[in-house]
């Protein structure tokens, strides 16, 4: 990457920083009270004023640092939609990635912000509104609170602990018994699972060695785009699964592996393997 690009991606990441702290007092201040909940899809996909406020914090921000860029977030603002070039920079937001845990009194939400140019990330930041974490990265290194994250090897897969949102409601229609069969395996195979019900903060949680994996078949660009950066910049690796469809970034993709350094468990590679059978099976049968 050219001295340019890394200074344009250094920029991105306090870009980013700042619009998501801007957000973050207003949500911090409406968590625990009065927030009325609208469903989008079901019972279990919901939104409410406090992330349209957000998004709009947001991008009014993004907007003032970087004119020329363009937004693509989960409460997407019409103003903002288009086709970008190449060369223009994509923010990709979510303004409350958690929103059912803020809805519900749960203190694991975050807002998440990610940059990419042309399909390739090269920044993010991810704010916690409630335990104040600052969570961030460029194209060098991630940062957590300004400290450098580098969260050293992780354990073996029988000591790891994984987190993952996998099965939602959306996972038991598509994959049905599978989707059970594989929770339970994880809990054999790994120390602990945890579900979080916050793809990005998990993913922020693996960047800094809080935990030691993340796995999901069901998530969108925004629940995951901030995080995978975040991820590969303190030396882990994260994997798109494209289930068998043309994808042009991991990010873009349904669903990933998200592993602290060094790891590589065999336990999510296996469960990758056997959602993608079986979607595959799927799709020929409805074509």
């Amino acid at each position: 990457m050219t001295p340019t690009r890394l200074a344009l991606a250094e920029s991105l990441r306090q870009a980013a920083l700042i619009a998501a702290l801007k957000a973050a007092p207003q949500v911090r201040e409406a968590f625990r009270g009065s927030v009325g909940a609208e469903e989008k899809t079901n019972a279990h996909d919901l939104v409410t004023d406090v992330d349209r406020q957000s998004q709009e914090i947001i991008t009014q921000s993004l907007r003032e640092a970087f004119p020329k860029s363009w937004v693509l977030g989960e409460e997407n603002i019409a103003a903002d939609s288009g086709i970008a070039s190449p060369t223009e920079v994509q923010w990709i937001v979510d303004p409350i990635d958690g929103t059912s845990n803020f809805v519900h009194g749960v203190a694991f939400f975050c807002i998440s912000i990610a940059a990419a140019i042309d399909n390739e990330l090269v920044a993010a930041a991810i704010v916690d509104p409630i335990s104040g974490d600052q969570f961030s990265a460029n194209s060098q290194a991630a940062y957590h609170n300004g400290e450098l994250l580098s969260p050293g090897n992780r354990p073996e897969q029988a000591r790891a602990n994984l987190m993952t949102d996998y099965p939602g409601a959306e996972s038991m229609l598509k994959d049905g018994p599978l989707a059970i069969e594989l929770f339970g395996q994880w809990i054999q195979d790994f120390a602990t699972v945890r579900r979080k019900v916050s793809a990005a903060l998990g993913l922020a949680h693996v960047a800094a060695g809080w935990c030691d994996a993340s796995v999901g078949f069901d998530t969108k660009p925004w629940d995951v785009a901030a995080g995978a950066h975040l991820i590969r910049m303190s030396g882990g690796s994260y994997r798109g699964l494209a289930f068998g469809k043309q994808v042009a970034a991991d990010h873009l993709c349904e669903g990933f592996i998200a592993q602290g350094p060094g790891a590589d468990y065999e336990s999510l590679a296996r469960s990758a393997s056997r959602v993608h059978q079986l979607r595959s099976q799927s799709q020929v049968k409805q074509i």
